[in-house]
């Protein structure tokens, strides 16, 4: 690795006014850290709030954190502090970890990027270098961090802002790539349900999630769900033809029963967020010629589905704010579950063959878990990430699955949730459970 120069360290100081840095305040730290720590919460000179926790038994290694989502709620102080929580396992183990809100709730991934950077600045100017900087990215995060190794990465004069990069459950398919499968879902819901929009409402293009103006809350949107497909009901509760549309949608789009309802969310009021406010209007997503199969009635299906087309500019704009090209100067480790119900375990293939692409596969390690969640896996299987990734960082020596779990097994003695990676597991392209166009 080479060393930050002065003329880095400085630059840095300069992306993020002093006035960042003054707005800094001790907080309490939360109860769930379990570990002695001092906490700061703050905000930077976008208005991205952020929260820093330092341990006492700092081994000044700083652990960078780009959240989920994209969030639509607004901005507040404590936005960060359920994912410090969730994450405390990296305190725990001795590391400093910050996360930023980002500037505002909604998509931008060259935003997002910007606003964790700015918060590693404001770090460095407030406790000094770290040691080594490692960049988490959790979720629609890790495509958020994926984005900023790239853009971040390396500084003109060679230096590093970062040693390594840790992506766990990550959206890292690209967002050319990664929300096909909702644009299918709501396309294909639509020809079984008709009540998003209804025949009564306005109706607008699907792919733009919803109008402007609309009032809609998350309940409403699953109230009609339920209505369509009694997917909030058991099972010998619902109708026949609840049964039939329920069987038939998730026949063709893959995703779990559990969670149709957060997908047919993201694919509504993200969708708005993403075509309407980030893409001016503009749409982004495809299925022209996308040939639909699994339902009952596959000819019915492809004659009757809404179809539309993507405007090349949206596509190019939405590939330059967060699709990535494979530029990975450090390593960069990532964990999935198999049976992840929101991000699908095949974008870790896509994310592999640009990184492949580029002729970095020897800077990615991948691992998989037969777990069924999304937003947090077991607290074993992050230690043995940071404490795997830590150790190639430094031999340059990249380690092996095998390596990793029993890495976790040791980590199991001292934290719950036991340890789940299957070393031999290989996801399948993206394209074999997404409708290829």
């Amino acid at each position: 690795m080479k060393k930050r120069s002065l003329a880095a360290l400085a630059a840095g100081l300069l992306f993020a006014p002093a006035t960042a840095v003054f707005a800094q305040t001790v907080t309490a730290c939360p109860a769930e850290l379990h570990t002695p720590a001092k906490c700061y919460t703050g905000a930077d000179h976008n208005g991205a709030t952020y929260w820093i926790a330092v341990p006492d038994n700092w081994n000044h290694v700083l652990v960078m954190h780009a959240h989920g989502g994209p969030r639509l709620t607004p901005i507040k102080r404590d936005s960060e502090l359920a994912d410090l929580k969730r994450f405390a396992v990296t305190v725990r183990e001795g590391y400093a970890w910050a996360a930023s809100s980002y500037r505002r709730p909604g998509w931008g991934g060259r935003m997002a990027a910007e606003d964790t950077e700015n918060l590693r600045r404001i770090f460095v100017s407030r406790f000094g270098a770290p040691k080594q900087t490692i960049l988490h990215g959790q979720s629609w995060g890790g495509n958020v961090a994926a984005k900023a190794i790239e853009i971040y990465g390396v500084n003109p004069d060679g230096s590093h802002n970062y040693d390594g990069v840790m992506l766990t459950s990550g959206v890292i398919a690209g967002a050319t790539r990664a929300y096909l499968h909702r644009a299918d879902l709501r396309a294909v819901y639509q020809f079984y349900c008709h009540n998003h929009p209804r025949p009564d409402e306005e109706q607008y293009p699907l792919w733009s999630g919803l109008p402007a103006d609309s009032k809609m809350t998350k309940k409403e949107l699953a109230a009609r769900v339920n209505e369509c497909t009694g997917v909030q009901l058991p099972a010998a509760q619902r109708t026949p033809r609840q049964k039939r549309n329920l069987a038939n949608i998730l026949a063709v789009i893959p995703i779990p029963e559990r969670t149709l309802v957060s997908h047919m969310s993201w694919s509504t009021f993200m969708f708005r967020d993403l075509t309407q406010r980030f893409l001016g209007g503009r749409n982004p997503f495809t299925n022209a010629h996308v040939v639909y199969r699994g339902s009952s009635d596959d000819a019915a299906l492809n004659r009757g589905v809404a179809r539309f087309d993507a405007d090349p500019s949206a596509v190019a704009d939405l590939a330059y704010d967060a699709d990535m090209f494979g530029k990975i100067p450090v390593p960069v480790i990532t964990m999935h579950a198999i049976d992840d119900p929101t991000a699908l375990v095949e974008y870790e293939s896509a994310y592999k063959d640009v990184v492949a692409g580029a002729g970095n596969q020897d800077k990615l390690l991948q691992n998989f878990t037969d777990e069924h969640e999304h937003s947090k896996l077991a607290d074993p299987e992050y230690a043995a990430l940071l404490d795997e990734l830590m150790q190639w960082m430094a031999s340059g020596k990249k380690p092996t699955h095998e390596q990793v779990a029993a890495s976790c097994e040791k980590h199991a003695r001292q934290y719950q949730g036991g340890c789940h990676f299957e070393t031999g597991y290989v996801p399948k392209p993206l394209f074999s459970r997404v409708f290829p166009r």
